[in-house]
């Protein structure tokens, strides 16, 4: 059911399945831990339809940023979807430059606004006020080949006024760019695999064999997003376990795959399916982050160690179901996610058991352990099925110091590695507790031992026995 008020479409959820992958990486039922609340869409902001949008961002105050890139605009929101304003040009040496075809948006702390103007080969930086700070094109460097062109897709920047961008075309990673707008180097580009096989072939073929041969060129990334400390999360079309990474400064993909599986998606797909196509990436606190998949239309959300927290959505013609997804942000503990074909978004809020099991990471993550373990076994008595909770439990236990406690939920979760860590605290912590019964008996052990040599000597020479 869905009925209209104040410039928005509110929606039921008719209940749609949901599920998550067990340890031995099977489907398994779950309870849903979000459902769809509201569709927006132009018309019914009264600014007109919008026309293959093609990305948003939630600003830290929860203000909601559209690109609506068949008309060459912004829209600006409100955390209450009221429209603040639109604007589609700025001006440039005392002309109106209007944007052409933006495909990515980025919006600061400060509230600086930077558009990957696409259609005009640039980056935008406009202040608040929507006055120029400065404008990013054709970069120059020895690291770029002389016909290069630059078509920006993606952008963001970090707390050091640093700006990344996703161009078309770049297979060595994002471009960086200096606070003056300087290009400086790639970060992150995808490793080659090279089938050694063929790479031993290739060096006795001939050209023309060779031309028929695959190219080990990289992939191109996706998608990219920054977290509060400056990290970079990006997805790419690489169809190996790194389909998600965490960048640090170096570009080193410092991502913790501590799950029961590689953070991929569908882990279980039909062949004809093939793996999830991840096209853009959100994270929100606390390392908790969020992948889209465009090929299925679930939204996929992990912890900081890569554990599987919950999945929600897909394609369909239901409410919480999309055409072509292409865009997602977090608004607190609301997702928005962005369909273009259809030329809307809808708001999906977190049900009881999603609420509580983002709580319950959250507060392991501020080292709130009593909290955590009592917010994951709520998680877990909604849904017993949800493995990854017996580890945080057992992780909450651990940091409490209760060692024998944290072995079983380890023992519950199959975490072999977390156990034998237990095991090792619980058997350390037991010999420390008990060293001086232990020491007491050694002695009183090895004493008896004396004497009993002793007798056994004095015996013997009793006996006439020489020793």
């Amino acid at each position: 059911m869905i009925t209209a008020e104040a410039g928005l479409v509110h929606a039921k959820s008719d209940g749609a399945p949901s599920y998550n992958y067990s340890f031995w990486e099977e489907s398994v039922p779950a309870p849903a831990a979000y459902h769809p609340t509201r569709l927006v869409d132009g018309e019914s902001l009264g600014i007109g339809a919008f026309k293959e949008p093609n990305d948003l961002h939630v600003t830290k105050d929860l203000d909601v940023y559209i690109l609506d890139s068949g008309n060459n605009r912004v829209v600006h929101l409100d955390e209450n979807m009221q429209i603040i304003r639109e604007f589609d040009s700025f001006r440039l040496d005392g002309q109106l430059s209007q944007f052409v075809n933006p495909q990515g948006i980025f919006v600061n702390d400060e509230q600086d606004i930077f558009i990957a103007d696409t259609g005009n080969r640039r980056v935008v930086h406009l202040d608040n006020q929507l006055e120029l700070v400065k404008i990013i094109d054709e970069p120059e460097s020895e690291l770029i080949d002389d016909n290069f062109t630059f078509i920006p897709v993606k952008v963001v920047t970090d707390f050091a006024d640093r700006v990344f961008v996703m161009a078309e075309g770049v297979f060595d990673g994002f471009m960086e760019f200096n606070v003056e707008g300087d290009f400086t180097t790639f970060i992150g580009a995808n490793r080659v695999k090279v089938d050694p096989v063929e790479y031993l072939w290739k060096r006795f073929a001939t050209r023309e064999q060779r031309s028929q041969m695959v190219m080990y060129t990289p992939t191109e990334l996706t998608s990219l997003d920054i977290d509060e400390q400056g990290f970079i999360f990006a997805t790419n079309m690489d169809s190996s376990e790194a389909v998600i990474k965490k960048l640090n400064a170096r570009g080193d993909d410092i991502l913790r795959r501590e799950g029961y599986f590689s953070p991929i998606g569908d882990v279980l797909y039909t062949r004809s399916g093939g793996a999830s196509q991840l096209i853009d990436i959100s994270v929100a606190d606390n390392e908790i982050y969020s992948v889209l998949d465009s090929k299925r239309g679930r939204i996929f959300t992990y912890n900081g160690d890569g554990h599987l927290m919950y999945i929600f959505g897909g394609l369909g013609n239901k409410i919480g179901e999309f055409h072509t997804p292409v865009a997602i942000d977090r608004s607190g503990d609301e997702f928005i996610v962005l369909d273009r074909e259809l030329a809307e978004f809808t708001v999906f809020t977190a049900t009881e058991y999603g609420q509580t099991l983002n709580e319950a990471v959250r507060s392991y993550e501020t080292g709130d352990e009593e909290q955590a373990h009592q917010l994951f076994q709520e998680a877990v008595d909604m849904n017993a099925n949800l493995e990854f909770a017996y580890t945080g439990i057992g992780k909450a236990l651990l940091r409490q110091d209760e060692y024998k406690n944290a072995l079983h939920y380890f023992e519950r979760s199959l975490d072999q590695s977390n156990y034998s860590k237990a095991y090792l605290l619980y058997r350390n912590h037991a010999l420390r507790d008990n060293f001086s019964l232990i020491m007491t008996g050694l002695i009183a052990v090895t004493a008896g031992v004396l004497v009993l040599i002793y007798y056994r000597r004095k015996s013997k020479r009793k006996r006439g026995v020489t020793i």
